[in-house]
């Protein structure tokens, strides 16, 4: 009964399983919505008339149908693969001209089908993401293009008086617009009939909002005083920044109280309330930029500062900051307020399309008149900006190559600065007011973000060495160096808004980047490579514990002495790394078989440019595997003597006895001429030569010599040591004395206590250990007595000797040509 049951479900899963896989490859995506929807959209970008918000718009939609293709990109993968498995199985398919059996033949066929209907979601899917992607880059091209175009608009001089009244006009056309709307609120039955309703609220609201704004950070202040006497040097600074966020919250905490009490009344409409928004933005901007500059130029040296500048020049820096902040943020937020509102109003009544251009020429030259002052209040503080960075690099002395480089980077901010500030009023002036605009202001608020960037680094700094309780040393560690770093990169985003980067292409960017970048045929995204890291990383520390637990473990109770127990750990290194890497790119789905062209060009360069490092290399092996020599071992390599204290696979250390060390490539190890003198065992032979003078007795000495060496406590009695008369040497009678040591670690020690005891033997002895010596002849020494020489028949040309008293002193000028040296050996007795 069982086994029927059994066959019965085989049958129907069998009837099954085609119908599952066929409603799998069936598309889940409604592609007609998407032709419209991309029609449509190419022919926008063909129109190029929309305006931005309706391109912003249909992009967003874009980029959504394009992610959904991209997920639809691996559908039916897990069959996809397992029918490719099934066709490789097959076999080679048969070339042309040759034929293979029917039933394969028509298994090879089914399975190419099913393949190909299997494939044919994915390929769709591939194809509309390819679509979807030219269509949003043919967008961001048009919207990269209206912007340029915008910048590089020639607008009316605001220098030229005969615009001035339309500066007025867009002024007072703004101004007569709040007073109606105004009036409007103020005429309806009973105004204030919501305020005396939330009067309670309104009332509470405006007592907290004016007690933050006035006295928030007076309490700050405070608190960072009182917190600052409790704590430890290494805290303080870190609580002062800490605390100091209460100086930007409170003030802005307060703004917004106000703001919202006074729309909560209900008198103003929606430009006013707008209006009030805009000055809400402005004050906030006002209290950040107070905090943010006494962080930058600090009130006292009790806190880290990034420039190096006087008490009154650091007054400047903070007078500089807050006024740029203010008039970016009067051009930024309630800037932007009286563009969009001013065109509303005078845009009011034009009906024709001359009365529309009118209009945009009245606005152009209104709106240029308005921003000029602006820019050229900016342009006298940025170029005073300048100078103050200018003035830190006369006061700093770069004490390292790190504090030289940030220097040279102060120093051209402040040069770019200056000619910022010099040609933005220039181009405001022409006519090119936006050109301007986007010119001066995105630097003030670059700077505003790189201050930003340099008071968060100082804090974590602080924060680093507080945890870790460091000096101030730790200041110039690699933590903080790369806590830095991080910042910078993370600050990327912003400053391209700044500049005009709109956040689509922000999103492009990323959604580009999370899907992978190709290189050399292999896509390598965020995901692979995180893959690869963290498998690679286990891999690696599961490598450490091995070698770990053999090092400590196992191999200490194995008879493998100190070498091979490090060879072993070596080799399981190298080879716990390679199978690490293997199973990361394996897991991570990186199909290296596209590289191995670049492969085969990377061992043409290997044979030819780094032969000595693979020389060195394989050496290196060799030297694991073989174990010539191993650490400890006392070697003599290249005129080198010392021992062996590290070998690694390009190069082995070795300390001379003179405690230096020398690095041997490997290779010199393998191919050259090495002498052991530990390898085998630690015996070794001494021979200590010794000369006796002529006439001893030297039966005498051989007895001396030999009962010296059998007294010394290393040398070893089995072989007994010798005493050999070598012959007649030109001073002396030749012997040597050869030992054997049981540690030839202390040749040196044992060659040093016989030559004293056969010093000291021989003297009890009246043994002479003769010496070279040397006599002088001088042919005509009256030249240097300073006297005539005698007539010739009666000079006495016979040569003899004369002491240093019959030298006297020569006189200037007289040479020694008259000395003769003759060498003379010595017989045992004195000259």
């Amino acid at each position: 009964m069982i086994l029927r049951l059994t066959r019965l479900l085989l049958l129907v899963l069998t009837l099954a399983l085609p119908g599952l896989a066929l409603a799998q490859t069936s598309d889940p995506l409604d592609y007609d919505s998407w032709d419209r929807l991309a029609t449509r959209a190419e022919e926008m970008v063909q129109a190029d008339s929309a305006p931005q918000a309706a391109f912003d718009s249909i992009r967003n939609s874009l980029t959504d149908w394009r992610t959904k293709f991209q997920e639809a990109e691996s559908t039916n993968a897990t069959q996809i693969s397992t029918v490719k498995a099934q066709i490789e199985a097959l076999g080679p398919a048969p070339k042309e001209g040759e034929t293979e059996d029917q039933a394969i033949a028509d298994r090879r066929k089914a399975l190419t089908e099913q393949l190909a209907q299997l494939q044919a979601p994915g390929i769709r899917a591939t194809e509309a993401a390819s679509r979807a992607d030219s269509i949003i880059a043919n967008i961001d091209k048009l919207l990269r293009s209206r912007q340029t175009d915008k910048l590089m608009r020639l607008t009316p001089s605001p220098l030229n008086p005969i615009n001035w009244p339309a500066g007025v006009k867009v002024l007072s056309g703004l101004g007569g617009a709040l007073a109606t709307e105004m009036s409007g609120q103020l005429e309806k039955p009973d105004p204030y009939a919501t305020a005396r309703e939330r009067a309670p609220v309104i009332v509470a609201l405006l007592l907290v909002a004016l007690l933050l704004v006035a006295r928030g950070r007076l309490w700050i202040m405070r608190l960072a005083d009182l917190l600052e006497k409790r704590l430890a040097w290494r805290a303080q600074r870190v609580i002062d920044f800490i605390v100091s966020f209460g100086q930007i919250m409170l003030p802005i905490i307060g703004v917004a109280l106000l703001v919202t009490a006074l729309i909560q009344t209900a008198l103003f409409g929606a430009r006013w309330t707008e209006f009030l928004m805009a000055i809400g933005v402005v004050l906030s901007a006002f209290f950040a930029a107070i905090w943010l500059a006494g962080r930058v130029f600090p009130r006292t040296d009790r806190q880290s500062a990034p420039f190096t500048l006087q008490p009154e020049r650091r007054r400047e820096g903070r007078f500089l900051t807050v006024s740029l902040a203010i008039l970016a943020a009067v051009q930024g937020p309630f800037g932007d307020w009286v563009v969009q509102r001013g065109e509303a109003v005078l845009d009011t009544g034009a009906s024709t399309s001359e009365a529309v251009d009118s209009v945009g020429k009245l606005l152009d030259a209104g709106f240029g008149v308005l921003a000029f002052p602006l820019q050229v209040l900016a342009a006298i503080l940025l170029f005073r900006f300048g100078q103050l960075l200018r003035r830190h690099l006369r006061n700093e002395t770069s004490a390292s190559a790190e504090s030289a480089f940030r220097d040279r980077l102060v120093g051209l901010m402040g040069n770019a600065l200056i000619a910022i500030s010099v040609i933005a009023p220039i181009l405001g002036a022409i006519g090119y007011v936006n050109a301007a605009n986007a010119l001066i202001w995105p630097t003030i608020m670059t700077l505003g973000l790189i201050a930003l960037v340099l008071v968060l680094h100082l804090f974590f700094t602080d924060l680093y060495v507080f945890v870790t309780r460091r000096d101030d040393e730790g200041r110039d560690s690699l933590i903080p160096t790369l806590i830095g770093f991080l910042l910078s990169i993370a600050s990327l985003p912003f400053a391209a808004l700044i500049w005009g980067a709109r956040p689509a292409d922000l999103l492009e960017m990323w959604t580009r980047f999370r899907n992978g970048i190709s290189v050399g045929g292999i896509t390598i995204s965020p995901g692979i490579f995180l893959t690869f890291a963290i498998i690679f990383v286990i891999g690696l520390m599961a490598t450490r514990l091995v070698q770990g637990a053999l090092k400590t473990s196992l191999l200490p109770k194995t008879k493998i002495d100190k070498g091979g127990q490090n060879a072993i750990i070596s080799g399981v290194g190298y080879i716990g790394i390679f199978l690490a890497a293997v199973v990361a790119i394996s897991s991570a789905g990186i199909d290296l078989s596209s590289l191995a062209i670049v492969a085969g060009a990377l061992s043409v360069g290997v044979g030819f440019g780094l032969q000595t490092i693979v020389q060195n290399f394989v050496s290196g092996i060799i030297l694991l595997i073989e174990r010539p020599i191993s650490e400890g071992d006392w070697i003599e390599v290249g005129g080198q003597m010392g021992v062996v204290k590290a070998i690694s696979v390009r190069s082995t250390r070795i300390e001379t006895f003179d405690r230096t060390e020398v690095i041997v490539p490997n290779a010199d190890l393998i191919a050259g001429q090495v002498t052991n003198w530990t390898r085998g065992n630690l015996t070794g032979r001494l021979i200590l030569p010794v000369g006796v003078a002529y006439g001893t007795d030297t039966r005498k000495v051989e007895e001396i010599l030999l009962d010296i060496a059998k007294n010394q406590s290393l040398v070893m009695m089995n072989p007994e040591p010798t005493v050999i008369f070598n012959g007649f040497g030109a001073d002396s009678l030749d012997f040597e004395v050869r030992v054997i040591l049981s540690d030839v670690n202390f040749i040196m020690r044992v060659k040093s206590e016989m030559n004293h005891e056969i010093n000291q033997r021989f003297t009890e002895a009246g043994i002479e250990i003769p010496f070279a010596q040397r006599d002088v002849w001088l042919r005509n020494p009256e030249v240097l007595q300073g006297v005539q020489p005698k007539p010739a028949v009666e000079a006495d040309t016979t040569p003899h000797p004369v002491t240093r008293e019959d030298l006297g002193t020569p006189q200037p000028g007289e040479g020694m040509e008259g000395i003769e040296r003759q060498d003379g050996g010595s017989d045992g007795g004195d000259r």
